[in-house]
């Protein structure tokens, strides 16, 4: 209800009710699967709920609503037996509706466990002709995403796997982690019980379990962070040597995961960072995120756009981490896809390029830009590579980041016939970060 109703972020919120209600591992793994599979699973489940109930969900209160979407989630996709399926999600009914309204949601759920999944998604999919309409049903997505997705993955030669790729959205990933270098090891994620990672050198995961039980993510030498935010770390870092006292800025620094990295290597390589941030919130989290990392970062409040006028030719590197739609990681934040719409891309494609434009002005002849998405749309990625290789000119080269990231892990499996990253969920068991490194010339 929090997220539909408030418009709550599931994986912020359900890990501090969950370490309230005091559940064991098993229990909260259980509730994760039931709230985050509901809430992934929205599109199509309220197909089915339609279907039994006579009626469009938008003419369903909301309350009764998820209570359907709750109770069909665990009768199609959970192991959990029908009548027990049927008689709690009625008793929590009986709790939160009237009578009437909990005799509703008896009587729908009653005809939904009158059919498996398989049935229910043929009878979904009976009528339907278009590719990309089949796909937005069977996978939960919205339809436009489909079609993006699909557009993303056609220009790195994959569009053969569409459907791999909308799976791996609706699969609970792992939480991933990352040993901050000069702290922490991969070593040390393996005594301490993590798994390593297979995509970042510094990366690992946990299978399960609450990662604020582990010692090293408390003490902050470890942190959670997907790995391809690593690799996109790692890649500005390495894409040339570090030099003497460089300055460094990460620009749109909130909530602090890449600017702690990032903190960590410039400690070791005697380089300084900024940090700039929007938001006075946010600000506060990259303090928080740097403070046991390297206190020595100054963290400046305000719009990432004026940075660049502010404090011309200022930076050696500079990581643009860009907001974006953030389609790279719905496997992560179940409820995005439903809050994202197509005009977004296009108000956020023209906040790109203006923070690109500053960031650019910032940085000193020579010196490196990562230009990173946690998008793979090609209007929030290879389009802006295309926008800025335009009107930067010869000032701009582009540089071969899949070549850095090459290095970085020679595993990683990377399309080479291009110079810009694009990872895959599917693929490399990360995010779907986008990552661009240009360099400026002297002249």
């Amino acid at each position: 209800m929090a997220v539909y109703q408030d418009d709550a972020y599931a994986n912020l919120l359900l890990p501090k009710m969950l370490t309230e209600a005091k559940l064991e591992d098993r229990d909260s793994a259980f509730a994760q699967e039931l709230a985050f599979g509901t809430i992934r699973w929205q599109l199509f489940y309220d197909g089915i709920i339609e279907r039994c109930a006579g009626r469009s969900t938008s003419e369903i209160d909301l309350a009764a609503l998820v209570l359907l979407r709750l109770g069909t989630h665990q009768l199609l996709a959970m192991r959990v037996p029908s009548h027990a399926a049927l008689s709690e999600t009625v008793e929590l009914a009986k709790q939160v509706l009237n009578v009437g309204a909990a005799g509703f949601v008896n009587g729908v759920l009653r005809r939904v466990s009158e059919k498996d999944r398989p049935t229910w998604l043929e009878l979904s999919l009976k009528n339907v002709s278009d590719e990309n309409d089949a796909l937005a049903i069977e996978y939960s997505h919205p339809v436009w995403v489909v079609r993006a997705l699909r557009q993303a993955l056609k220009s790195d030669g994959r569009e053969a796997e569409i459907a791999e790729l909308l799976a791996a959205d609706n699969a609970p990933a792992m939480v991933s982690v990352v040993a901050l270098p000069g702290l922490a090891t991969q070593d040390d994620l393996l005594d301490s019980g993590m798994l390593l990672g297979s995509a970042s050198p510094i990366g690992g995961e946990i299978p399960a379990g609450d990662p604020h039980e582990f010692a090293l993510i408390r003490s902050g030498k470890a942190r959670v962070q997907d790995q391809g935010s690593q690799l996109a770390g790692l890649a500005l870092v390495q894409i040339a040597e570090v030099q003497p006292n460089e300055e460094w800025l990460d620009l749109c620094a909130g909530p602090g995961g890449k600017a702690a990295l990032l903190a960590a290597v410039a400690k070791q390589t005697g380089s300084k960072l900024f940090c700039n941030e929007l938001l006075p919130h946010r600000a506060k989290l990259v303090e928080q995120a740097l403070s046991q990392v390297n206190p020595d970062v100054y963290v400046r409040v305000g719009d990432g756009r004026q940075l660049g006028e502010d404090a011309p030719e200022s930076f050696d590197r500079i990581l643009l981490d860009a907001p974006c739609t953030g389609l790279g990681a719905l496997r992560r934040r179940p409820e995005s896809r439903w809050r994202k719409h197509p005009s977004d891309v296009a108000e956020l494609a023209k906040l790109q390029q203006e923070l690109f434009e500053s960031a650019w002005l910032g940085l000193k002849p020579g010196g490196f830009l990562a230009y990173v998405t946690c998008s793979p749309h090609p209007a929030e990625t290879t389009a802006i590579v295309d926008w800025a290789e335009k009107s930067f000119g010869t000032q701009l080269e582009l540089l071969d980041a899949n070549a850095a990231l090459a290095k970085i892990n020679p595993g990683l499996v990377l399309n080479r016939s291009r110079k810009t990253v694009q990872l895959w969920p599917h693929v490399n068991g990360t995010d779907a970060m986008f990552i661009a490194i240009m360099r400026k010339s002297l002249g």
